[in-house]
């Protein structure tokens, strides 16, 4: 077994598979002959295949409610303890209960971090609303998780712009470990800039196999992102298997390799 680390997974609810935004993204599915089947024995055989140590499985909330709530992810987790760790998700229209719930799950080791959405909410994540979340992150010691780049579901593009929106965040809380997910496309430049930038803002490459990755974000994984980027899949919409299988071509050195897949992502979520 690896020391390979999957920093950006999900097993969907059926709440969560019949929300109209997600059409497009399971189209492409299909088209790719991917399985939406998300269980835990199906994830931990496709962790398997390529060789996947740890998966971060991600809550989910939205205006409509929890999609996947924190109690389903803890007992995702619980299924099986040392293959999987959770991102906990907040409802953001109700700030001191998004707050308490991170302090809830500060104590609980199943839950490394947090993670949310920004354009399942329609809001940038410099608004107001999150602002609560920040700072309980930063008291729980909790990297945020959001998306960064363009939306592939029927959503706008506009909330995963790195400048102004998520500069604004980072400038306001030089505390808070943030980690990109989605790799940033098309707005490359900003994801360099900012990480010039802020020592603690990092990327995953969830939603991306290896081989199709942004001539300029490999680069950027070669440069600057060399200890700042992180493997992810977006799992079950990509698998492992699919998302390493072009590692090679990446020409990455032992030492990139090592922080690309793992290494980089147990420092940030304290998985040592």
């Amino acid at each position: 077994m690896s020391h390979t680390v999957d920093a950006w997974a999900q097993m969907p609810t059926e709440r969560m598979l019949t929300e109209p935004w997600l059409e497009p993204l399971l189209r492409w599915t299909r088209q790719t002959g991917e399985a939406l089947e998300a269980t835990s024995d199906a994830t931990v055989a496709a962790m398997d295949a390529a060789g996947v140590e740890l998966a971060l499985l991600s809550a989910w909330y939205g205006p409509t409610g929890s999609l996947i709530s924190n109690e389903e992810v803890a007992a995702q987790v619980e299924s099986a303890p040392t293959r999987f760790r959770g991102l906990a998700g907040v409802d953001l229209r109700r700030p001191m209960d998004a707050v308490r719930a991170i302090r809830d799950v500060a104590t609980d080791e199943r839950f490394v971090g947090v993670r949310i959405v920004p354009w399942l909410w329609e809001l940038p994540p410099d608004h107001r609303s999150y602002y609560p979340v920040y700072t309980a992150c930063v008291d729980a010691g909790f990297p945020i998780c959001t998306q960064i780049g363009h939306t592939g579901p029927l959503r706008t593009s506009e909330t995963g712009r790195l400048i102004p929106y998520l500069e604004r965040v980072m400038l306001d809380f030089p505390e808070l470990v943030v980690v990109g997910g989605h790799v940033g496309a098309p707005w490359i430049d900003e994801v360099h800039t900012m990480t010039a930038k802020f020592p603690n803002f990092y990327v995953d490459t969830s939603a991306y196999a290896v081989h199709r990755l942004p001539p300029a974000f490999v680069q950027h994984l070669h440069g600057i992102g060399r200890h700042r980027v992180m493997f992810g899949t977006n799992w079950p919409m990509l698998s492992p298997q699919r998302c390493l299988a072009g590692l090679a071509e990446l020409g990455l050195d032992a030492d990139g390799e090592t922080a690309f897949l793992g290494g980089t992502a147990r420092e940030v979520f304290g998985l040592n």
